[in-house]
């Protein structure tokens, strides 16, 4: 990115921070992602070779630092990069607040399905394996059914049949359920109108969205 010219603050940031994907590479990291493969199923409409790039300037900026642990690459944030929360959280805020409805083309089931693992409640889900079904409409056909798993008090997603017994089976849109967590839409409405199925027993259906949550920015308040 070529600079602005100006000894500026903010567009000494910008000339860093302002790069395509840039800013969405440091939400993953603070959201938890530490290995190359968890930070780019966050952000999985971008290239390997464009994520190696960003992360060697985010490294060569002291923002992040990368280190080898058992053979593998880590990415942890600096004290200078952990500074950019309240940014992040301040845009995520601006963004739900004004940049409106998702389009037909922002909607990725990949991002949201990697979001909902991330975000799921672990201590509201049973001691035991449990396992919730997705199956999707407004999606290709070969990534319309889907798992999300928790065991050992640890969550997956899954794009083939895990093999444990099945909890309860939701029946929705990629637009519902995106919807439904970013909190534009409550669970109980989605189910009511039919947007929503719930196939399994009353007390997992109950208790679905405690397991599910919300995304991190759904208690926003959104003008009407």
């Amino acid at each position: 990115m070529s600079g602005y010219g100006q000894y500026c603050p903010m567009a000494k940031a910008m000339e860093l921070l302002g790069e395509r994907w840039t800013l969405l590479v440091v939400r993953e990291l603070l959201l938890g992602s530490s290995h190359f493969n968890e930070i780019r199923r966050g952000v999985p409409k971008m290239s390997p070779g464009l994520l190696s790039t960003r992360l060697r300037t985010l490294n060569r900026a002291g923002i992040i630092e990368r280190r080898e642990e058992n053979g593998r690459a880590v990415y942890k944030l600096t004290p200078r990069g952990l500074e950019l929360s309240d940014v992040i959280r301040s845009l995520s805020e601006w963004g739900m607040n004004w940049a409106g409805k998702p389009s037909d083309d922002d909607l990725d089931l990949q991002l949201l399905t990697w979001d909902i693992r991330r975000g799921a409640m672990i201590d509201a889900w049973p001691r035991t394996p449990t396992v919730l079904a997705f199956r999707m409409s407004g999606v290709a056909p070969k990534a319309s059914h889907w798992w999300l798993l928790v065991v050992d008090g640890q969550a997956d997603v899954c794009d083939v049949d895990p093999g444990y017994a099945v909890s309860a089976t939701i029946t929705t849109s990629l637009r519902t359920l995106t919807e439904a967590w970013r909190g534009d839409i409550s669970w109980s409405r989605a189910v009511l109108n039919g947007a929503v199925s719930v196939d399994g027993p009353p007390e997992v259906r109950r208790a679905l969205p405690r397991w599910l949550g919300l995304t991190a920015a759904s208690d926003v308040s959104r003008p009407a």
